[in-house]
């Protein structure tokens, strides 16, 4: 039987259970994993194992756990579901730990199962790190004196950081009145925990771990936030938590880019310096705020590895990504959606504003409003593909608009005319698209690059 190809994507290798994700698919990453730690030759010994809710994650995790004590480490595996940057703050902080293995499929649909490699600075793994563990990907792993396992929880240390990161006296003073939806995820017993805790009140809906996220996807966006009340904020993360997703108290979903724009601006005013570190897709309204901030940013290809990488070699001020993934360079180079909800708590809180009004806020402070739109062209031919991009490559202007900049750093990001207008070129990465994200301050400019690119391609 052929043996399933092992990639890493953004964030880990994720399959269907019993498909392409299976106990021996595992043994393999595993494997892998344990000859690239060997090769390093740290004198750390300690490997931290965490699963989210999904079908059967806690039976891989334990799987998991007893392969590497098996190849000599001392394993620490969560006595319970846990979120992903949980997770990754325990690999951190841990004085011996090399790393951390994740059980996670994040917000794929409830088939899907993953695995992911946290080093021990807290993040993604990097490309580097991934492309080799898979050059060991298949080789023999000698056997060595077997280690120890012990299984334990780690919210205790991650609740003590988080408490020294968000101003929990404003919120209890001032907070707003607020929903969480726990969507069946892993931030159930972590996010409403540390509320309770500070006596902040609220009211929670699906609030246990359901290996099919309630028939839904575990995604915080619009179509599966269904809770939501006339004066509330309803507040929700992906299923391994490390995604936010926020509607505000008039029911409307608010977008992670506007979200970065608003924290941004708040964190400035509270003091806090360092780079707005963004992925190529967010918005042009970052940028916008960041420079009437007088703050430098760094763009990055698309995915929080990225992110992670600039945030540890730049002072952050804030890191984020389009998707809902965002982190401060204060906290752990790793997307934290049980953070990133506090934080929001936080901004209601401090500037007693409905978050609502603060979405007109960010807007009038950077003197327009964004619109967005995106074509998708089937291409699977690569070759027709660098064609089209080496086309808008060389092009000089798109509808009598000059094109005023170009970053190649994850496909092709075009900026227009007055640079509020934008088109980024990208390949799917789960299906055979060529996809154009338009954004304009200018609805028609929008609507005329839109008809252009399918005329263009009719």
């Amino acid at each position: 039987m052929e043996k399933t190809k092992i990639t890493f994507g953004t964030d880990g290798f994720r399959g269907i259970i019993a498909k392409d994700f299976t106990f021996e698919t595992v043994e393999r990453i595993i494997n892998a994993i344990t000859l690239y730690i060997r090769n390093l030759k740290s004198g750390k010994n300690t490997i931290i194992v965490g699963f989210d809710p999904r079908f059967m994650a806690g039976d891989f995790a334990k799987f998991v756990s007893n392969l590497l004590k098996q190849n000599g480490f001392d394993v620490i595996l969560s006595s319970k579901v846990v979120p992903t940057p949980v997770v990754a703050f325990f690999a951190k902080h841990h004085p011996n730990s090399i790393g951390a293995i994740m059980l996670t499929a994040s917000h794929n649909p409830k088939e899907y199962q993953g695995i992911k490699f946290i080093p021990n600075y807290g993040g993604p793994a990097t490309k580097e790190i991934t492309d080799e563990i898979l050059k060991y990907l298949d080789l023999d792993v000698e056997k060595s004196k077997i280690g120890t396992l012990v299984e334990t929880s780690f919210e205790d240390d991650y609740f003590k950081a988080i408490e020294k990161l968000i101003d929990f006296e404003t919120i209890e003073k001032n907070a707003p009145k607020i929903i969480f939806d726990g969507l069946y995820s892993s931030s159930i017993g972590y996010f409403d925990e540390l509320l309770t805790r500070h006596k902040v009140y609220f009211t929670s809906y699906n609030m246990f771990h359901s290996s099919d996220f309630g028939g839904g996807l575990p995604e915080p966006k619009k179509p599966y936030l269904k809770h939501t009340k006339e004066g509330y904020i309803t507040l929700a993360n992906d299923g391994d938590a490390d995604r936010y997703g926020i509607i505000d108290e008039k029911g409307n979903y608010i977008s992670p880019n506007i979200i970065l724009a608003m924290l941004l601006k708040y964190l400035h005013q509270k003091g806090e310096k360092g780079y707005m570190i963004k992925t190529v897709g967010v918005s042009n309204l970052v940028q916008k705020v960041a420079d009437k901030l007088g703050i430098e940013t760094i763009t990055t290809p698309v995915g929080f590895k990225w992110l992670s990488e600039a945030m540890r070699k730049n002072p952050a001020i804030l890191a984020g990504e389009d998707s809902g993934g965002l982190s401060a360079g204060s906290h752990i180079p790793e997307k934290d959606g049980i953070f990133a909800n506090l934080l929001i708590i936080e901004m209601v809180s401090a500037l007693n504003k409905p978050l609502n009004s603060l979405v007109q806020d960010i807007i009038e402070f950077a003197g327009c409003e964004f619109f967005t739109d995106r074509v998708d062209i089937r291409l699977d031919d690569e070759e027709k593909i660098k064609k089209i991009q080496d086309e808008f490559l060389n092009a000089e202007e798109i509808i009598n608009l000059p094109i005023k900049e170009k970053l190649t750093i994850d496909g092709l990001k075009l900026f227009l005319d007055d640079k509020l207008t934008s088109i980024l070129i990208r390949k799917s990465g789960t299906e055979p698209l060529l996809r154009f994200y338009i954004e304009s301050d200018d609805k028609q400019k929008l609507n005329k690059i839109k008809e252009y690119i399918n005329h263009r391609f009719s």
